[in-house]
Parts: C-alpha cells; structure tokens; sequence
C-alpha cells in the first residue's frame, strides 16, 4: 500500500477574482470546481487543475476575503514544484512570469506571494495539462513534482514517521510513488521568524490514496506515531488529515470519484457546485460569494 504521490496542494487566498484570474491565466490550468470550504462554507473552495481535474495537478484555494498576507515558517510548506517536460520549456515559463531562469528550475510567486517552481521531469508518469490558447501543450505544467516546507530538526521528528507511511529518503527529500505517480516533499531549514498563516500560503498537502484503502490508512498513521482524523466524506474524494511532528498538515485523500460525479466534464468550473449535504445551505450562501466568471467563457470553441 503505498501513497500515489501530491493528489492536491490548498492554499489560502484573500481575492478569489484576481486569484482565478492567475491561475487560470499565467498559469494556463483549468477551473474544476467552484464550491465552499466545507469546513467553513461562508468561503469559496476553488479548485484548479488538468483538463479532467485529475489528482496530481489539482491545487486550490480557500478564499478568506481580504485576508492579511501570510509567511511561511517552520511546519509550513512554502514552495509548490510543477513539473515540465524539456529544457525548452523551463524557458517558456520563466519568460511568461517574467523572471530570469535559474539553471534546472524557474521560481516565481502568484499575486500574494506564494512561491511555485517549475522543473523538467524525468518520471514515466502521464502528463497532466489543461488546454489554454496561449501555452502549447509541449509547454505545459504537467502536475506536481512535490513541495518544499520549512521545518526544525525533521531528522528527529518527521523522518521516523514518513518512513513507517512508506516514503523513501534522498537527503532531506522524502519520496513516495504508487502505480500510477510518484511525489516529494522536501524539507529546509525553517526561518527564525514564526509562520504566520494567510493569504499567499499553504494550508496543507495531501497525497493519494485508492478509494478502498482509507481506513487502512487511518490505521497506518495511528501505528506510526500520529493522529489521524476519521475518514471524511468529501463527495468528491474521501479524506482523512494529521500534522506530522514538524507541523506540516497532511492530508490522504481517493483518486476518486472525482469531479465529473456532478458536472458534465465539459463544463467543469462554470457554475457553483454544492455537494448534496450542503445544497440546502445555498440560498444562505450564494448571495455572500462574490461572483465569479467562468475564465473560458470568452475562449472561441470549435
């Protein structure tokens, strides 16, 4: 039983407009769904990702409205790596962002300031890209490649458990790879100054589990030291959480069923989605999001 590499990357964001019109813009992915934060669902929960919302390409946003910008600090990630496919490639991302290249990598931070990387992949794994009018598809982000996060003596604290949930080490990068993907997360020495949570940061990572194996999991993390939650019913996916012992929150979340459960996969991201348990709060809700367009509703569709 082993984790498919990142299934999703949440983050916090202050202005939902601006924020799909980055993501969706520079960075070419594809709006998946548009619902709330089921935890809290006064707030949007925006998800971007590949042309079918796959796992592995899938990151997204809580919006807090006019959420103070936050800092990454120690148990915190800090950094979202996407893979690429040529050296050719590295040089379409770092023009498009305006920034110069950095031998193998391109960085450049969204809006708020959180921080991605761009770097060419050397895994069998499926490309994951969204269509967009101004980025080949050669070009593309094809998925995660894995994060980086701050933390304080992970050699103690973190190695013992990522090794019991199966992730194998390569200095301070811990990798785990299933059947279909693989994925890292990679640990630094944290600041001195303490993370302050908000906009322009990582709320948590999550990996990808199958369908059937959560309660296997819920099993595993408790053997190994930590505490999982129960498993949660998310409609589209089925999750379970826990902070490793530097404080990075995890989470293990299904391949499935995914996001085409609800919408026609042509039309994902077009309108807001309620999963079936909160439909009956949409009147309460609906009027307190600001609206949002549908990025593609411009595009000329042959």
């Amino acid at each position: 039983m082993k984790l498919d590499g990142i299934h999703h990357v949440t983050n916090i964001t202050g202005d939902a407009p601006a924020n799909v019109a980055f993501y969706t813009g520079p960075m070419g992915l594809r709006m998946v769904k548009k619902t709330v934060n089921q935890d809290d669902p006064t707030v949007y929960h925006l998800f971007y990702a590949d042309e079918h919302g796959s796992p592995g390409a899938d990151i997204t946003f809580f919006e807090y409205p006019g959420a103070q910008p936050g800092r990454a600090g120690a148990g915190m990630v800090h950094t979202v790596v996407w893979r690429v496919g040529s050296e050719a490639a590295l040089d379409f991302w770092a023009d498009r962002m305006g920034v110069e290249r950095e031998g193998d990598r391109v960085t450049f931070a969204d809006p708020e300031g959180l921080l991605h990387q761009v770097v060419v992949s050397n895994v069998p794994d499926q490309p994951l890209i969204a269509d967009h009018p101004e980025i080949p598809a050669e070009l593309a982000l094809q998925g995660f490649e894995g994060v980086r996060a701050f933390a304080r003596d992970p050699e103690v604290r973190t190695a013992p458990l990522l090794a019991e949930l199966g992730f194998e080490r390569d200095e301070n990068r811990w990798t785990t790879r299933g059947p279909e993907r693989g994925g890292w997360i990679e640990y630094e020495r944290a600041p001195e100054e303490q993370g302050i949570p908000g906009a322009g940061t990582v709320h948590h990572v999550a990996w990808s589990s199958e369908l059937d194996e959560q309660e296997q999991w819920v099993d595993r993390v408790r053997a190994a030291g930590a505490r999982p939650t129960d498993v949660i019913d998310r409609f589209w996916f089925r999750s379970i959480y826990f902070r490793e012992p530097s404080g990075v929150l995890y989470e293990i979340a299904t391949k499935g069923p995914g996001f085409s459960t609800d919408e026609d996969p042509e039309h994902l991201g077009e309108k807001l989605i309620l999963p079936p348990a909160f439909e009956h709060l949409r009147g309460q809700v609906e009027p307190i999001l600001t609206p949002l367009p549908d990025p593609r509703e411009s595009w000329t569709r042959t």
